[in-house]
């Protein structure tokens, strides 16, 4: 997803903004805002993904010890 994001925002700003329409603007501004949540929601996936791999090797590590 992360190559998907960068790909994203390199055809984003590109964009020459002085040649757009007001509609194109909005519609611009509208794709900005998405990507950033986009980014915010990888960051959250991501530190849930650490999360997951701490509580997994805690639960091994029970089941190994017998608790």
């Amino acid at each position: 997803m992360a190559d998907t994001i960068a790909e994203t925002v390199e055809l984003l700003y590109t964009i020459d903004q002085e040649n757009l329409t007001p509609d194109q603007q909005i519609a611009l501004g509208t794709a900005l805002a998405n990507l950033a949540q986009a980014e915010r929601l990888e960051q959250i996936n991501e530190r849930l993904r650490g999360i997951h791999q701490v509580l997994n090797s805690w639960a091994m590590k029970a089941t190994v010890d017998g608790r």
